[in-house]
């Protein structure tokens, strides 16, 4: 499988084309990198393809917070500048003034 370049990027918004969810990219595979069973239980009519980049995202939507694993061809830009709420955001990214969110510095021993 050749691999594509990531549409999106760490750090940036997006929600979900499909399902009511939006999220915080904090990861990106440049193809399908998850189980074979993960990706059998999602219905074949919908099932996306696995040469594509697929985005780790601090999701939420209007009862829940959690982490999804979605294809690029579900995603598209958030221009909402609604801030997320999910709480693991905090961990890894500060919210700037602007409404973006940038990565904290990793630190290591």
């Amino acid at each position: 499988m050749k691999a594509s370049s990531a549409k999106f990027a760490i750090g940036q918004v997006v929600r979900h084309r499909v399902f009511d969810f939006r999220g915080l990219i904090f990861d990106v595979d440049p193809e399908f990198d998850n189980t074979e069973e993960w990706w059998l239980s999602i219905p074949e009519e919908v099932r996306p393809r696995k040469d594509q980049p697929f985005y780790h995202l601090f999701a939420e939507n209007g009862e829940t917070e959690y982490i999804a694993y979605v294809s690029e061809q579900n995603l598209l830009p958030d221009h909402s500048e609604e801030p997320l709420r999910n709480p693991m955001i905090a961990e890894m990214f500060t919210r700037e003034k602007n409404g973006s969110y940038k990565a904290k510095p990793i630190l290591a021993n």
